[in-house]
């Protein structure tokens, strides 16, 4: 059950009287998509929150030190490091879902993590195998800049790195959703069919209905080449559902649900 303060939340309304979802928003956090570490619970106890968000501070505090000196120059051919903190938006927090801390978005399975099938094991074998970097044609399409990486784009939409935050804008027949990352811009259709199989888009064709207060976006009809695009892989069979629901004046309780049986055994949920 949601908290009583979520209850009794009455979101502001746009002038067609639905839930005005519009602004900007951020997903970003030290929660991710699976349970890193399999022996934590979904909900987190407050001496795990502080011991989590206590190793996050020492790694930002790593992150942005300084480059001794005494070093020299990194060796010939060798790694010469990344971005430091400051150019970074991992989120110093545990997200906080429906009053309570969570170790991942995923909630079913219980554990935690994507249940990839052994058939999709096999098929992400396969696109891993044909990774490269000689050419644009084995490099991951996130790494192409054709869509934002590690999820951010979705459907689902995940945390990233950085560029984690995600412009709302409703008018009574379409929503859309600005995602930092690449600047892919989601554009959601109410209330009307889906396009035909043979269309296909890199962020999928997306549907949306109300159901009560909450924003239902179905997407299907992926650009065959989405499959390559990992944490979540998505085949041409992959159907994603999201919730949009106003909890709070700077809250949204978003839920999906992924059923996608070329690459997983099971549909499987998350909330952030």
């Amino acid at each position: 059950a949601l908290p009583a303060a979520a209850q009794a939340y009455s979101p502001p309304r746009t002038p067609d009287g639905k839930p005005d979802l519009q602004g900007t928003w951020t997903n970003s956090s030290i929660t991710t998509l699976e349970r890193a570490n399999a022996s934590l619970p979904l909900v987190l106890s407050r001496e795990q929150v502080a011991r989590l968000e206590g190793q996050r501070v020492q790694q930002e505090v790593a992150q942005n030190s300084r480059t001794s000196a005494s070093e020299g120059a990194p060796q010939a051919g060798g790694n010469i490091g990344g971005y430091n903190a400051f150019w970074l938006d991992r989120g110093m927090k545990v997200g906080v879902v429906k009053g309570e801390a969570r170790s991942s978005w995923i909630t079913e399975p219980a554990n935690g993590r994507m249940p990839v099938s052994d058939e999709g094991r096999k098929r992400i074998g396969v696109i891993l195998s044909k990774r490269g970097e000689d050419g644009p044609e084995g490099m991951n399409p996130a790494d192409r800049c054709l869509i934002g990486s590690r999820g951010s784009g979705g459907p689902p939409m995940l945390n990233n790195i950085y560029n984690n935050t995600y412009q709302i804008v409703q008018t009574p027949t379409h929503v859309m959703i600005d995602v930092e990352m690449m600047h892919d811009a989601r554009i959601i259709r109410m209330e009307q069919a889906h396009k035909p199989e043979a269309v296909t888009q890199w962020l999928g064709d997306s549907v949306g209905h109300w159901d009560g207060d909450a924003l239902v976006i179905v997407t299907k009809g992926w650009n065959r080449w989405h499959g390559d695009y990992e944490p979540v892989f998505l085949s041409e069979k992959a159907t994603v559902t999201e919730r949009f629901t106003r909890t709070g004046a700077e809250e949204l309780t978003y839920e999906f649900t992924v059923d996608d049986p070329g690459f997983y055994s099971q549909p499987w949920k998350g909330e952030m």
